[in-house]
């Protein structure tokens, strides 16, 4: 397979969303437009757990295409942060529409396991953690981040949860 030089400075190779900077430039950018225009956000991170014992070419990427198609506003950005995780940049939302958005994902993600599983054994587990928020001066957007992925591993240690979502003051 050739390399592709399209999109090379901004989407991850394995998987096809964006990458880690490319998020972080425009999330930042979407904070500060949010906070000049008072409107609401949501940062979700989604850990599909996929286990490097499934010898399946391709299967992140479509898996990360099905989580695409449930988002379906093309303002809104999903991207790799590293081999566990996947940030999603909801813009202009408020917790309901977020709440829309992460029932989507979850019907997607179900499919996706109900296809997979007719040809393997297995289906992938995840965590699915967000917080919605209007951006103000006074908070700092670090903190949403630390919060999302603190979230994240609270999830992974319960068993009987993994989609939560939660409002940032």
């Amino acid at each position: 397979m050739i390399y592709s030089f399209r999109n090379s400075g901004f989407r991850d190779p394995e998987t096809g969303v964006y990458n880690r900077t490319y998020f972080m430039e425009v999330f930042n950018r979407e904070w500060h437009r949010h906070i000049r225009d008072h409107q609401s956000l949501a940062l979700l991170y989604l850990c599909p757990h996929i286990h490097e014992t499934v010898k399946q070419p391709h299967l992140l990427e479509l898996f990360m295409k099905q989580v695409q198609e449930a988002i379906l506003r093309t303002t809104d950005l999903v991207a790799r942060l590293n081999n566990n995780s996947f940030a999603l940049g909801l813009f202009n939302i408020d917790a309901a529409g977020t709440q829309i958005v992460l029932h989507r994902i979850e019907q997607k993600i179900e499919i996706f396991n109900l296809e997979y599983a007719k040809k393997h054994t297995s289906h992938i587990d995840y965590e699915l953690a967000g917080y919605t928020c209007t951006p103000a001066r006074n908070l700092s957007i670090e903190l949403i981040f630390k919060d999302v992925e603190d979230l994240t591993h609270e999830l992974e240690m319960e068993r009987n949860r993994h989609v939560e979502l939660r409002q940032m003051q």
